[in-house]
């Protein structure tokens, strides 16, 4: 049986990162994992996110078993599968050396905006829950691998030109663009985590990207402090970002 294409999404909260889940679920060819690692965060870090015990209930929370689990092969026959992974829950004793069954690619978005979000929903006390520095750590771990830039997205890039962005990163992973990923039908999934109803209301109304808004309010003092933190790393990561040019896909 031939091996699907297993697509590692490394984002951060509140990042347009289940509708970029939403996308690629509307290919025919294709399904999703949501957070496998979700559990042993929540069970490593101590954090008390709402539905944290459900959720831990709910999942594997043995690291070993969950990145075999992932790097397997799915008896299904898919041909892509796409994982939308949080970079801020590689804590701890984790062994990153499961990711090169994988092709690898990062999320970022203006840290502004997900402070902005995720403090709707939760208290944003430290820079390492938004994952920016984890996403840079693994960027660069990928980088130093393989000596190509893997992809970078950044969400309002995608918001902005999602045709131009999802036909460029489907040639960069190898698969063939299709506009399904463009649009899907609204409401919740079965292949979404359990802790959908605390995080996912936008999403669950959506039906297709929707058009760039810059969020509006503004950061508290302490907010700023952490964005200071995050934000030249979110820069550096935003120098490699794709910029909407379609690629080429052989075969």
């Amino acid at each position: 049986m031939t091996e699907p294409v297993r697509i590692a999404m490394w984002s951060g909260p509140r990042n347009i990162s289940t509708a970029m889940m939403r996308a690629f679920e509307n290919r025919p060819d294709t399904e999703v994992s949501d957070e496998p690692f979700y559990a042993y965060s929540l069970v490593h870090t101590g954090i008390n996110h709402p539905g944290r015990e459900e959720v831990i209930a709910s999942m594997e929370t043995d690291w070993r078993k969950i990145a075999e689990a992932i790097t397997g092969n799915p008896t299904n026959g898919i041909a892509v599968w796409y994982q939308k992974h949080m970079a801020h829950h590689m804590h701890g004793e984790i062994d990153l050396d499961w990711i090169w069954n994988l092709r690898n690619c990062f999320l970022i978005r203006d840290p502004r905006e997900v402070i902005l979000s995720y403090s709707k929903k939760f208290d944003v006390s430290d820079a390492m829950l938004l994952g920016f520095h984890k996403q840079e750590e693994l960027f660069h771990k990928v980088l130093d691998q393989t000596g190509e830039v893997p992809p970078v997205l950044d969400a309002k890039d995608v918001l902005e030109n999602p045709a131009g962005i999802l036909s460029e990163l489907c040639g960069r992973v190898g698969i063939p663009f299709t506009e399904s990923m463009l649009s899907w039908p609204e409401g919740r999934r079965s292949s979404d985590g359990i802790w959908a109803k605390y995080w996912y209301r936008a999403v669950e109304g959506s039906t297709g990207f929707e058009a760039y808004r810059p969020r509006e309010g503004n950061l508290t003092e302490s907010q700023m402090k952490i964005y200071d933190v995050v934000l030249p790393v979110y820069e550096k990561l935003h120098e490699h970002r794709m910029k909407g040019e379609p690629a080429h896909v052989s075969g």
